[in-house]
């Protein structure tokens, strides 16, 4: 049997790397946390303007996540620092994935699917979906992003586009 550690309110799923904990808080507080895996202590913490229920992805330093207030975040792993943010024009409530350099996110309300450059933010191509918003986080294999969608009438499709 396991021993308790520590225990914190988050609305996303964590994300664990080098000894942190990152997560999403809802209303009121609207953040992205960077805890100490061991002890559960504040690393960080960076205020976006609305809910985080999307889960963060951490790669290269990096960490991504979106918010309800229509932007995708990457900010630096251990300090916090904001690298670059975009504006979707729609919540970002699906995890972002990131692959060979490449940040795949997508967004409700506006539904569509972005591809940035991890680096930068800077859109190398976009897809809108008519039939609904996302569903889930994109899956990335061999150059080919996967997307389920929820339909206008709650059924889900699978589609896939180049990833390149």
């Amino acid at each position: 049997m396991g021993s308790y550690i520590w225990d914190e309110i988050f609305e996303s799923s964590p994300a664990v790397v080098s000894g942190v904990v990152y997560f999403g808080t809802d209303a009121p507080d609207n953040s992205l946390y960077a805890l100490d895996a061991a002890t559960g202590a504040l690393v960080w913490k960076y205020t976006t303007g609305s809910n985080v229920f999307s889960s963060p992805a951490v790669a290269n330093g990096v960490v991504y996540v979106g918010s309800d207030d229509f932007n995708l975040y990457a900010l630096d792993a251990g300090t916090g620092a904001l690298r670059w943010k975009y504006n979707t024009q729609g919540q970002v409530r699906v995890s972002p994935t990131v692959a060979n350099g490449v940040v795949y996110v997508g967004c409700s309300g506006a539904p569509n699917l972005f591809a940035l450059d991890a680096v930068t933010g800077a859109v190398l191509w976009r897809h809108y979906a008519i039939n609904g918003g996302p569903e889930s986080a994109p899956a990335v294999v061999n150059g080919v992003v996967y997307w389920t969608l929820e339909k206008v009438t709650d059924n889900v499709q699978v589609f896939h586009l180049p990833g390149q």
